[in-house]
C-alpha cells in the first residue's frame, strides 16, 4: 500500500541502497502502522537536485504515497526520523531534504482495488 520514492543526490552502492530502503521502510511501518509486506520502495541515487537554483552537495527528495488518511503529527514524526537517518547515515542536512506525503483513497493492487 505505501509507495516510498527516495531520490538522493549522493551516490550510494547497491548494499547501501538496500540498507537505506530497509531503514526507510522501518520508519514507514512504525509511524504509519503499515505492513512491511505491502511497502514498495524505489531508491534513486546520484540525482541532480537543485534548491534555490543551486545544486547542493547533498540533498534528497522523499515521497510517500499511502492508502487511507493520516495525520500531520504522524507525518511530522516520519519527517523527523527520515531527516535524522539521512543526516546521520548520508551527511544530508535536514535543510536540504524535502518530504511529501500523499494519502489516497483509491489504490489498486493485484487486479482489484483495496
Amino acid at each position: 500500500m505505501p509507495y516510498l520514492h527516495a531520490r538522493v543526490s549522493v551516490s550510494i552502492d547497491d548494499n547501501d541502497k538496500q540498507l537505506l530502503q530497509s531503514k526507510l521502510t522501518d520508519i514507514i511501518e512504525k509511524v504509519f502502522s503499515k505492513p512491511k509486506t505491502y511497502i514498495m520502495s524505489e531508491i534513486v541515487d546520484g540525482c541532480a537536485l537543485y534548491m534555490a537554483g543551486k545544486r547542493p552537495e547533498a540533498s534528497a527528495y522523499i515521497s510517500v504515497g499511502m492508502l487511507g488518511s493520516t495525520t500531520k503529527d504522524k507525518c511530522a514524526d516520519a519527517t523527523e526520523s527520515i531527516c535524522k537517518l539521512l543526516e546521520t547515515e548520508y551527511g544530508i542536512d535536514g535543510s536540504k531534504i524535502y518530504i511529501t506525503y500523499h494519502p489516497a483513497d483509491l489504490w489498486g493492487w493485484n487486479g482489484s482495488m483495496f
